[in-house]
């Protein structure tokens, strides 16, 4: 089993081959064992290749009783129809898992002996199982809101109102989790409904001195300015510095590892770096573990 205390070393040593990634990929998926992901039936079978078949089935196949289809732990899951070996898949993960700043297609091409193209799908496949469900509960204590633009860099402005450059708009409890997401503008019509699902009207709301900020503000129970535009950074517990260091390391990895993201699949570089940010507090063979679990139900073509 993954845990906390296997790195990349011991990764490749006990996982290095396919049936053994596959037995755990099983108990990771499935750890009261095999559900058909097509009837959700629990009654399934191995099915076993007879040694002197001339057509032995494919390996880890199994089978269900009640709508008697055949299936293996990669159908519905990001690794369903992929060619490269599941042990690749299992380093690729923990990179990503282990990497702060982010592992770029390159990197993952070079270090585990695959096409760019397969590295670069790889690496967008892995970024979907990190998006995280709705909050099942919304933010609350001290809520930092603030945005940061990405993208194609260009001369002039570079904060609101940049060229060339996409919101992203971030929603941080102190101490806790983080909501984050490109946004068109930051328009008050724009953010009320993010603000408004994801956090509870018995915050405190952190923000800076955009004017928006002031009229989302009177929806909760307290809500602390600090003005930038004064030199003003810190006031007592007043502050979004907690959001800025995200922010910070969003950057650094765009910036630094993938050196250009488009516009259509930024979406998912932030939810690789939400994962990170709200799984810091634990080691990243469970990290790697959790975002095996979450590549259930998460398909995703080439064309997409």
């Amino acid at each position: 089993m993954v845990n906390k205390q296997l790195n990349l070393t011991d990764l490749a040593r006990l996982y290095n081959k396919e049936d053994t990634v596959r037995e755990l990929f099983e108990r990771l998926r499935w750890p009261d064992g095999p559900i058909c992901p097509h009837c959700k039936s629990k009654e399934i079978y191995r099915l076993e290749s007879k040694l002197d078949s001339k057509s032995p089935g494919r390996k880890g196949l199994l089978k269900c009783k009640k709508c008697r289809r055949q299936f293996t732990v990669t159908v519905n899951t990001i690794f369903e129809g992929s060619h490269v070996p599941l042990n690749k898949w299992l380093m690729a993960i923990h990179l990503f898992c282990a990497s702060k700043k982010g592992m770029s297609a390159h990197q993952l091409h070079r270090m585990l002996g695959i096409t760019y193209k397969t590295a670069w799908f790889m690496a967008h496949r892995i970024r979907y199982a990190t998006t995280q469900p709705p909050l099942a509960d919304k933010l609350k204590g001290i809520v930092e809101a603030d945005e940061t633009y990405v993208g194609g860099k260009s001369h002039g402005k570079r904060g609101r109102g940049a060229e060339k450059k996409t919101p992203v708009f971030s929603l941080v409890e102190r101490n806790g989790r983080i909501k984050s997401q490109p946004v068109e503008d930051v328009t008050w019509k724009r953010l009320k409904t993010i603000v408004r699902e994801n956090v509870d009207k018995t915050a405190i709301f952190m923000t800076d001195e955009f004017p928006v900020y002031y009229k989302l503000g009177k929806e909760f129970k307290g809500h602390e300015v600090i003005d930038h535009g004064k030199k003003e950074y810190v006031r007592g517990r007043t502050h979004v510095n907690t959001v800025e260091g995200y922010f910070s390391i969003l950057k650094r990895g765009i910036n630094g590892t993938f050196q250009h993201v488009s516009k259509n699949h930024l979406h998912r570089y932030v939810s690789e770096f939400d994962f990170r940010y709200n799984y810091r507090k634990i080691e990243e063979g469970l990290r790697t573990a959790i975002v095996i679990k979450h590549a259930e139900g998460k398909k995703l073509a080439y064309r997409d």
